[in-house]
């Protein structure tokens, strides 16, 4: 897809999945968590750590964001991703924060580790495998749904 065609968060989170990458994480963007929750960067790391990354393009964006503290049930560690303009005071200092472009990223502030329960990972770490392999299913086959079909 052409950088002209994405969102700014979209940007952000291609930024953020690439540094990711290189730290032997696997991300999926985009990822639905549970009914109602959608990260923009749901990453999973080398030992089974998850990590939820909210892409925030503007000071609008962020103030408009009303579900942020719904992830954190969902993840190890939480960050905010925001590009080198970004008004970070707004940003809560208990937070994890990484400055990305579309290109690349860096964390500035590592998010407290909160360690999710034995069962809510398991299941989580299914999900995700489950979701991105359906993802691949599609780009591969375009003509099976990869981001529909039943609930996990």
């Amino acid at each position: 897809m052409d950088d002209a065609q994405l969102q700014p968060g979209q940007l952000l989170a291609r930024g953020v999945a690439r540094y990711l990458r290189r730290n032997d994480f696997a991300c999926l963007e985009e990822f639905v968590p549970r009914r109602g929750l959608r990260t923009d960067v749901y990453a999973l790391g080398p030992g089974g750590e998850i990590w939820v990354v909210e892409c925030k393009s503007s000071r609008a964006d962020y103030l408009s964001d009303q579900k942020w503290q719904g992830y954190l049930e969902f993840c190890d560690r939480f960050f905010w991703a925001v590009d080198g303009d970004f008004p970070q005071d707004l940003l809560p200092a208990e937070t994890g924060l990484i400055i990305a472009d579309s290109y690349d990223a860096e964390i500035l502030r590592m998010g407290p580790e909160t360690k999710l329960a034995p069962a809510r990972r398991k299941k989580l770490t299914l999900k995700f495998a489950r979701d991105g392999a359906r993802r691949l299913q599609g780009y591969r086959d375009p003509g099976v749904p990869a981001l529909t079909g039943p609930e996990a």
